[in-house]
């Protein structure tokens, strides 16, 4: 988030971390932890309740196997855009309280949010926020269907093989990455700028080439690209197993 919105001018991320650790302390890195653990298992969770549901009404039929490539990631796109539109306060939470020098409360918070803009106030960003998790989610959920089918066709790995399941993981994160980074630093710095100043969508997307150059676009794809992998490695690896352990 820091490293989104420019907080300490141009940094890395190591380099912020440390700004951070030293002018803040070692808790500070984990502001917004209770909004970002409300998202991540409500967010998710949906999508990939919708997911499975989503892709069969889109294939219409023919068998996941037969599935189109661009069917998959339309299913997870639309069950990823679906969620996050529901979830988006978390979101909006997490940015202000990162975002923030002092420590804030989760309900002060929203109570600031809600005083200066009202309730729509914890939708600032829906529309960027439900782009980027479509593509996100399009990503790790439709390109993990695909590489998942192409390692065993292809590769001629077995389907519930741990490396299948690790190689299509990873794939899968680090497309997600490249897609959504744009995305996400335009959703965060409309989230983080809630209740405290007024930008619009297409103002912001104007003045950072403007200001900062195109490049700015990936500020802070280095932490969303370990996130992402780390995050799809793990998810959809325990997911494999527990799938292969009920059935």
């Amino acid at each position: 988030v820091r490293l989104q919105t420019g907080f300490y001018g141009s940094s890395t991320q190591l380099g912020v971390a440390r700004r951070i650790v030293r002018t803040e302390g070692w808790a500070a890195l984990w502001k917004g932890l209770l909004p970002a653990l409300v998202r991540q298992c409500s967010y998710t969770g949906l999508s990939l309740v919708l997911y499975e549901p989503m892709r069969d009404a889109i294939a219409g039929g023919v068998a996941p196997a037969d599935l189109p490539f661009w069917k998959r990631v339309l299913a997870g796109g639309a069950a990823g855009g679906t969620s996050i539109f529901v979830m988006n306060p978390t979101d909006v939470l997490k940015a202000r309280m990162q975002n923030s020098a002092v420590r804030l409360s989760f309900g002060s918070t929203t109570r600031e949010i809600v005083a200066q803009r009202g309730v729509r106030g914890l939708w600032a960003g829906s529309t960027p926020n439900v782009a980027r998790c479509f593509v996100g989610n399009a990503a790790e959920l439709g390109c993990y269907d695909h590489f998942k089918c192409s390692l065993v066709a292809v590769a001629g790995l077995p389907a519930d093989a741990s490396l299948t399941h690790f190689g299509a993981s990873t794939g899968a994160g680090f497309v997600s990455a490249v897609f959504s980074t744009p995305v996400d630093v335009l959703k965060t710095r409309l989230q983080a700028g809630a209740g405290v100043r007024d930008e619009t969508l297409l103002g912001l997307a104007l003045r950072i080439p403007r200001d900062e150059g195109f490049g700015a676009f990936y500020k802070g794809f280095w932490p969303l690209f370990q996130r992402k992998v780390l995050w799809t490695v793990v998810f959809f690896v325990t997911y494999e197993k527990l799938n292969l352990g009920l059935a």
